[in-house]
């Protein structure tokens, strides 16, 4: 069981470094400055968006929130 799954999970590696490698590859124009931009408020925006959900995650667990319902 854990040969396949090492298998499976090193085709998934080897096929994921195919598609980065073809995606880097490709010709054209470069990214132009106003792409960079959308990049990197893009980026900003995720990661804010995810510490953001995280500090809501630690006093809503500590609170109790996240148990089941306790019905009398």
């Amino acid at each position: 069981m854990r040969l396949l799954l090492l298998i499976i999970l090193l085709g998934i590696l080897v096929a994921v470094g195919y598609f980065a490698y073809s995606a880097m590859s490709v010709g054209g124009d470069p990214i132009p400055t106003e792409g960079y931009v959308a990049l990197a408020l893009g980026a900003g925006f995720s990661v804010v968006v995810g510490v953001g959900l995280m500090m809501l995650l630690f006093p809503s667990s500590r609170r109790g929130y996240d148990e089941p319902p306790h019905f009398k």
